[in-house]
Order: C-alpha cells, then structure tokens, then sequence
C-alpha cells in the first residue's frame, strides 16, 4: 500500500471514530465498545476495497456488506455517511422516531444497508444467502459477514460457518472481532472460546489473523482472502472493545456506554479534540 493511500484510510478511520464519538455523545447512550473496534474495517472496506455507489445504492453489481453484529450500526452509520450516503447531519438523529438511523440496521430505511440485522447470528445465514444469490446472477462480488465474537455463542453461526466453508463459498469473506467482551462481561469468562482462528480452519476456511486496528494488515488480508479460490476465508480482527480511544478501552463495562457523568462526556470531548486536530493536520497536508 503506497504511503498517500495508508494516510488517506487512517484518516478516513479518525473521521469514523470522530463521527461514533460524537453521535453518541449527542444521543447520550448507545453501544460504543463494538463500533469503536471495527472502525479501521469499515475504513478499509469504505475507503478502498467496497465496489459500490452512494449515488446508487442499489445497483445489481455492487458489493454487499451484513453487519450481523447489529448493535454496532453506529459504525456502519458513519462509514455510510463519510461515503456520501446521506448527510452527515443525519447522525445526529440516531434512535429519534422516524429516524433513518435506527438503533439496529434496517435495509429498508438507510440508504447503504444490504441487510436488516439486530438479532444475534441472524446475519450470518442472510450473508450466506446473499452470497449465494451474487453467484447465481453470475456477479464476480462479494459479500463481506461482520460477527462479533460474543456472536459466536448463537448456535445459528456455527451452522452457517459449516454451510460456508463446505460448500467453499468463496465469495463471502467473514470478519470475527475479536475484542474479548460481550455484554455481561469477558468471553473467556462467560462461554470459554478457545482458539477461534483453529476453531475455523477445522470447519474448512482459510484463516488469517491481523491486528485490528492495523489498516494495511487488513487490505492485505482481504486481497489474500479474494486470492483463494477453493475455500471460504475468514480474516480474525485481533481487537479491542472501545479501540482508539484510550478511557473507554479501559471502561470495565463499555459495551453499552451513557454519556451522563462529567468524567465520560470529558473523556470524550478530549478524544473527540484530538481526533478534529489529526484530521485537521493530515488534511492540511494533502
């Protein structure tokens, strides 16, 4: 990856961070821990590797991405809007009645979203369909599954994992995030996970492993997932739970965070600072 498109995503991923913050803050509540640990994915898929359109959201031959990790929209909200889906302003109105935002994904009122998502596993069997139909309409494209780790205690995933990796659908490249925490708590300490890469090479699927918040390991995971032609891929983001901001990484229950104390809106008005100043800086030197 040259240098000028590395800075261009980082930047892309500040501005997604920034968006979450803010929205958040605004509404004051929401879940924050999970968005924050995907947002250098969706600057990757967003800013590089996505085929779509924002000026046509439903055109037939364009990649699909299911965020079966529903909770998490305010990431894919922010993603969306820095695309040019709808405008920014429209964060602002997350959860409000009559919302385009509401707080789970729903594909018939956002402009973007390919798959209603909210109930835990679901996406994963829709993602599966969905790549099937690309196949089917003869589409060289690619549905891009994002889970939650937590997810993974659904049952529904593990059938749909078998279903992909049997059936070697290669045009479905699956994301776990791996950031360690659901919403009682840790997952080592609610339903013990094991070596979630080993547990998916033994269903079938090429695994890869990358450090979450490292957004040239991810392009290259993903050119290395569309290079395999005899498998389904899996790409594991080693992340962490509210990743890129340093108080909520540490926040002991930051999966559903209220912006109500003067300790978490300061917390957040210092990130939300040095998030505009980076943006500001690397703009001015484009």
């Amino acid at each position: 990856m040259e240098k000028a498109e590395l800075k261009q995503l980082q930047v892309l991923a500040a501005k997604i961070r920034y968006d979450v913050l803010d929205m958040l803050k605004h509404r004051t509540y929401g879940h924050l821990g999970g968005s924050l640990s995907i947002v250098e994915l969706m600057a990757v898929l967003y800013g590089k590797q996505l085929h779509v359109d924002p000026k046509n959201p439903t055109m037939e031959d364009r990649d699909m991405v299911v965020l079966s990790k529903g909770h998490c929209g305010p990431a894919w909200y922010s993603a969306l809007a820095e695309k040019g889906y709808f405008p920014k302003e429209a964060l602002y109105t997350l959860n409000d009645g009559g919302t385009m935002l509401p707080s789970h994904p729903d594909r018939t009122k956002t402009p973007g979203v390919d798959m209603t998502t909210g109930s835990l596993g679901q996406g994963t069997s829709a993602a599966v369909g969905i790549a099937l139909g690309q196949k089917m309409k003869g589409l060289d494209r690619y549905t891009y599954l994002i889970v939650g780790d937590g997810e993974t205690n659904e049952g529904q995933c593990w059938e749909a994992f078998m279903y992909l990796a049997g059936h070697r659908v290669n045009n479905c490249i699956t994301f776990i995030d791996l950031n360690k925490r659901q919403l009682d708590g840790y997952t080592k300490d609610i339903l013990y996970p094991f070596d979630m890469a080993e547990k998916m090479k033994a269903f079938g699927f090429h695994v890869e492993t990358v450090k979450g918040d490292d957004i040239e390991a991810i392009d290259n995971a993903i050119n290395n997932a569309k290079a395999v032609k005899d498998q389904a891929s899996c790409i594991i983001l080693d992340t962490i739970k509210g990743q890129g901001v340093k108080y909520f990484e540490d926040m002991v229950s930051n999966h559903s965070v209220k912006f109500t104390s003067q300790e978490v809106n300061d917390a957040a008005d210092k990130a939300l600072a040095e998030l505009r100043a980076f943006i500001e800086k690397e703009e001015a030197h484009v």
